[in-house]
């Protein structure tokens, strides 16, 4: 935990860009912005036609861990060239039991992660210490059914269980008209911030699917 907060402090008093770009620099970027998906939207469109293991019922998966994203103020980084060795196969199962599965956890480190300037470790350490740092509204993981509701509303659950957050610090996306992810943006020290112009765009569907875990 110790070099954990060290690379922290290294890392916050690097300077940011606003090219969009893939192969940027590692390690320069301006914020983060976490991104947490809803498992059975994502099952709906994509999982179960994958066979996917987080979509089997009974898994309990709710909102995971989409990913922690290295944000310009406009536009993101992505593919960094870096030097970092990859993470073996133990560190992303590791953190199947917040991302779903391992798959996820290797393609966010190769095309996220290795822009972060972190190593591997570190940078999965980052992510879980951001995961476990927002409140996911029980409220959400208790419905039996699904319901149709303004994005807004799921906004407004999480603004109720995270009070240091606030409306323009996180965003609702929306896909096929279900609720998609909840995207929440963070200082380089995961402090909550303003996002970008560029995230903070909400879904406006007056009536997206939300769909049960199962």
């Amino acid at each position: 935990m110790k070099r954990l907060i060290l690379v922290l402090i290294c890392l916050g008093s690097l300077a940011g860009t606003t090219a969009q770009a893939e192969g940027e620099r590692a390690g320069e970027f301006d914020y983060y912005v976490m991104s947490l998906s809803w498992t059975p939207t994502w099952c709906a469109l994509e999982g179960d036609d994958r066979g996917s293991p987080q979509c089997d019922a009974g898994q309990g998966f709710g909102f995971t861990l989409h990913g922690l994203w290295p944000q310009y103020e406009d536009g993101w980084p992505s593919y960094c060239p870096s030097a970092m060795r990859p993470p073996s196969r133990g560190m992303t199962g590791e953190m199947s039991d917040i991302m779903g599965t391992s798959g996820l956890a290797w393609h966010q480190w190769r095309k996220h992660g290795v822009c972060s300037g972190l190593d591997a470790a570190d940078y999965y350490a980052l992510s879980r210490l951001a995961y476990e740092g927002v409140v996911r509204p029980d409220l959400l993981r208790r419905l039996d059914s699904e319901v149709r509701l303004p994005a807004a509303v799921i906004e407004e659950a999480f603004l109720e269980d995270n009070p240091h957050l606030e409306p323009d610090m996180l965003s609702v996306t929306c896909r096929a008209n279900r609720i998609q992810e909840v995207r929440i943006c963070l200082t380089r020290e995961l402090e909550p911030r303003t996002c970008g112009a560029d995230v903070i765009r909400d879904c406006t569907s007056p009536d997206a699917l939300f769909s049960p875990m199962r």
